[in-house]
Order: structure tokens, then sequence, then C-alpha cells
């Protein structure tokens, strides 16, 4: 589990931790727009829409440890020409392919792998303590790199150049770039070269053959769709610097600073949020996780920000951010509650993720063009806006989830002979 949780984690830093922490410096080094940035970044959805089903019979032709060992190498050597500072079109092709390397070669063993490891009952546990894991080794992450991006940048009140700015931000794109070859070191030496079993790969055939009768279960749809409407709250997060700076006038180092705060929320929410669920429901947890967001999303959207009552923005920050980590920590649980037969695991991970993943594709150029044309408050108002009808329509899809599961009766059999 701890070579899941580095490699996890370390594979999707290059292509978002960057602009998640230090995205002010970003737009301004790499001088885009809030559209451009999220039109680049729309190409890394794109292509891991297409890559989530071709991962899942990759990953039941070779070992685990052979496929994430190359995810990771491949996902470093894009992040050397990043730190070249390429134009918009360049890192537009570089998403493009990072959305392959992450995701063809890593997503569904992962999930495979974690469910293995949880068994039947204790599953909110297993995925809980995945995500939370990735989240503390993210927050360590983010801790070295927010401390050397503020040892590089002058003191308060000095001037900030271009050129100070770029290598700063240089020396932050390097310091994931060795993190992530890092990881594929640990995980070659520390997860067993095992190769799939030949039974697995025969009852996989005949799940192929029965496709169509699975995504005729209502659950997997309304699975599909919590997973959506939690990822973009999740996806929300990257803003969370740039609110800070435009709406509180925070400097460059304390947004980033402040933005880290989510990375220490996430191993706390996501682990507590695996053991509720494990006694009340994972679709319960998933409710209330909705609630709240659906409640701070709103208050943001509709009051005005006081740049001198910073805990207030402390405190949004924690509570949406504690439900956003809550939901990534227990939504694949929901496999479990609804009785899914273990063997189809990488089939239905692979549909709930081409639906609800699709945010990669569409959040950041809608919140880009929210952000240029409504330039100040008035932008992320809209925007909490956007993210607050997403979570209501995850609480809505999880309430009907829980009533289905509980039923018991929302499929036809599932012929495996």
């Amino acid at each position: 589990m701890t070579a899941l949780i580095v490699a996890g984690e370390a594979i999707f830093s290059l292509p978002f931790a960057i602009t998640r922490y230090f995205r002010p410096t970003f737009l301004q080094v790499f001088d885009f727009t809030n559209l451009e940035l999220g039109q680049a970044q729309s190409v890394y959805g794109v292509v891991a829409i297409l890559s989530y089903f071709a991962g899942g019979p990759v990953a039941d032709l070779y070992s685990a440890r052979k496929l994430m060992t190359a995810s990771l190498l491949s996902t470093a050597v894009g992040g050397l020409y990043m730190a070249s500072i390429p134009g918009v079109g360049a890192m537009s092709t570089l998403w493009g392919i990072w959305g392959a390397t992450t995701i063809v070669l890593f997503w569904a063993a992962m999930i495979r792998a974690t469910r293995d490891w949880g068994g039947s009952d204790s599953q909110g546990r297993a995925f809980g303590i995945l995500d939370g894991g990735r989240g503390l080794f993210s927050a360590i992450l983010a801790l070295a790199a927010v401390q050397l991006f503020k040892a590089t940048m002058p003191e308060q009140g000095m001037e900030v150049t271009p050129a100070i700015r770029a290598e700063a931000l240089a020396q932050i794109i390097h310091t994931y770039t060795a993190a992530t070859f890092l990881a594929a070191v640990f995980v070659w030496f520390g997860v067993p070269d095992v190769a799939p079993n030949s039974s697995d790969k025969s009852e996989n055939n005949a799940i192929l053959k029965t496709i169509v009768q699975v995504m005729k279960r209502p659950t997997i749809w309304l699975h599909a769709l919590i997973v959506m409407a939690a990822y973009v709250g999740y996806k929300a997060t990257d803003f969370i610097g740039q609110y800070a700076e435009e709406a509180f006038k925070m400097s460059e180092v304390d947004a980033a600073q402040l933005s880290s705060i989510s990375a220490w929320v996430r191993p706390v929410a996501a682990i507590l949020a695996g053991f509720a669920a494990d006694r009340w429901l994972s679709s319960k947890v998933i409710s209330v996780s909705f609630v709240v967001m659906i409640a701070i999303y709103g208050y943001v959207a509709f009051s005005t920000p006081e740049p001198n009552l910073t805990w207030i923005l402390v405190l949004e920050i924690s509570l949406a951010c504690t439900a956003v980590y809550g939901l990534r920590g227990v939504y694949f649980a929901l496999f479990e509650e609804a009785a899914l037969p273990l063997y189809i695991t990488g089939t239905a991970t692979g549909f709930v993720s081409v639906v609800g993943y699709t945010p990669d594709i569409f959040v950041t150029p809608i919140a880009g063009w929210l952000l240029d044309n409504y330039p100040g408050i008035a932008g992320h108002q809209y925007f909490n806006m956007f993210l607050m009808g997403f979570a209501t329509l995850g609480l809505i899809s999880s309430l009907i989830f829980g009533f289905l599961a509980r039923d018991s009766v929302n499929a036809e059999p599932i012929k495996t002979k």
C-alpha cells in the first residue's frame, strides 16, 4: 500500500500540483491568460478520457510494477521539458502526453489493487487510506515546494523581477520532477513483479461480452455522476491561491502558503471519511459532504470578502477541502455498497472514470473564461455558483444511489459463463 500511495500521488504532481499551489506565478511566468491555461489543461482531460478504458486491458497484460514504473518515468521526462517554460501550444501537447502516461499505464491497476487490499468489509477504509496517504505525501511535497519558493523569492515589499519569478518557478518544477523520478525507483524496488492471473483474464473477457448489461445498472450511472460532481469540487482547489490573491490581496508567497492548506486537510479528511463510510455507508458520508460543499460555495458566491478577515478565508478553505477530500477518499468504495462483483471492477472503473473525470476537460476553461471576462471578485463569485450547481447534482445522485443500493435490485444478474 505504501508504494501505491507514493506512486499514486507522484504521478499527478507535475500535471496538477504546480498550477494548483502556484497558479498566479505560473500565469505570469508562462504568460498565459486564465482561458489559455484552461484550454491547455483541457487537452489532458480529452486524452485521459480516451485512456481510461484502454488502461483496463493493459493492466490485465502486464505487471503493476512495470506499468507504474514506466508511467512515472515517462511523466517525469515531461517535467524536464516543462522547466524550459515552453509556450501555450507546446504545453497543450505536453498535457496531452501526460493524459496518456498517467492513465493508460496506471489508473485501473491502482484501483483494482486497492479494492483487493481492502476486502469485502473495509472498502471505505482502504480507499480512505489510499487517498489520505496520497494527501499526506502531497502535503509534504507542497511544504517543501512552498518553502523553496519562499526562499527564492525576495522579501515582502521588495521588487520581484520576471527573471527571479521564472527561476523560482523552475526550481519548483524541478522539485516535482525529482519526486516523480524517485517514486519510479521506489516502485521498481518496492512492488513485487507479479504477472496478471490467467483466470482473471478469462473472467475479464467474459465481462467484455456483457458490458452493455453492466452499463444498464442504474447505480453505475449514478456513481459516475457522483464522481463527476466531486471532481468538479476537486478541480476548484486549483483556484484557491488566485482567489486569495485577488479577493484578499495576498502576496504570491502568502497565497501559495494558504493554498497548501488543502494538502494538509486531505489526509485527515480522506482517512476519517473512510472509517465513517465503513460504519455508516459511503453514500451517507458522500451526501453529507455535498451538503457542506453547497453551503460553502453558496456563501462565497453571494458574499463580499473582507481582506482583513483572512480567518474566514481559512475556514472556507478548510471546510470545503474537508468535504472534497472526504468525497475523494470514499467514492470508489461505492462499488462494494452497490454489491458490484469484484471481477468487473476494472470495467466499472473505466466507465465511471470516463464520465466522472470529464471535469478535466471543461472546468478549467469555464473558470478561465469567467475569471478573464469578470475580473476580480465577480469572476470568483460566478465560478462558485457553477460549483454549487454541480454539488447539488452530486447530492441528488448520492441520495438516489443510497436508495437503490439498499433496495439491492438494481440490475439483472451478470453472467460470467
